[in-house]
């Protein structure tokens, strides 16, 4: 079943991208849940139309975001955690803790934009991904210290 997606959807695809999915998947989740709509022939003129209109937004944005990408490269955060004696940390370093230290450095980036490839078990120097635009992905380097 094709679909035209309405937002970024993780795994899938990025707003207005043409994408095959399962019917059960289309029908039962994505398009009642407002995240895609059936591709028709009219539907596919009125994308066609849309990206026509938003080219020149869209490189803009995307300029916007290489200038992020490149800020966010050549910065390293430091995330406090609860560290024990054998040096392992006591629960999880999260998105949203690197999104909040994120924030605190002037960047707004929301936590679903973030993955954590590695896991994070101790003290130490890790990276993050952060997913800025489809074309457009960074990493940004994360320290876990001791609180």
């Amino acid at each position: 079943m094709e679909i035209i997606l309405k937002t970024d959807i993780k795994g899938l695809g990025y707003k207005n991208d043409l994408v095959e999915v399962k019917p059960g998947y289309g029908r039962n989740y994505l398009i009642p849940q407002g995240f895609a709509v059936l591709a028709t022939g009219s539907n596919k003129k009125i994308l066609a139309e849309n990206i026509k209109q938003a080219a020149h937004k869209a490189e803009k944005i995307k300029t916007e975001a290489e200038t992020t990408a490149a800020a966010l490269e050549a910065l390293t955060l430091d995330i406090k955690a609860k560290i024990g004696d054998s040096g392992k940390i006591f629960g999880k370093v999260t998105t949203l803790q690197i999104a909040d230290a994120l924030s605190e450095k002037g960047f707004d980036i929301d936590r679903k934009k973030i993955s954590i490839n590695v896991p994070v078990d101790g003290a130490g120097e890790f990276a993050a991904e952060v997913d800025l635009h489809r074309e457009v992905k960074t990493h940004v380097n994360f320290v876990v210290s001791a609180e």
